[in-house]
């Protein structure tokens, strides 16, 4: 088996949920950041969706100005299995930035 590590990054995600990345083989999140890119505070959820059905992380966390929400990372971490996909939306248009750090296995 082999272990990759890699980066998914999406740039000014907004109102409509953004895929970050879509598994596909054994994949480990050990770190998401979201970034809020604008002059006001946002809110954004971070979920999974499994089988169609979403799992949030987080839901309506508040990113302030200047600032970041990382939901995962330091101890936690998400496994996704091929399908699994990671998804973020914020409450304001073109506002979040975002970054993902995985864990490939093949």
């Amino acid at each position: 088996m082999a272990n990759t590590f890699k980066n998914y990054a999406a740039d000014d995600v907004g109102t409509s949920p953004s895929t970050i990345l879509t598994a596909t083989t054994a994949t480990t999140l050990i770190g998401v950041t979201v970034a809020n890119i604008i002059l006001t505070t946002i809110t954004v959820d971070v979920y999974l969706t499994i089988g169609g059905t979403d799992y949030y992380i987080v839901k309506g966390a508040v990113v302030p100005v200047g600032g970041a929400l990382v939901p995962v990372g330091g101890d936690q971490k998400v496994v996704l299995e091929t399908g699994d996909a990671l998804k973020v939306v914020s409450s304001d248009a073109t506002s979040a930035d975002v970054i993902a750090s995985v864990l490939e296995i093949t």
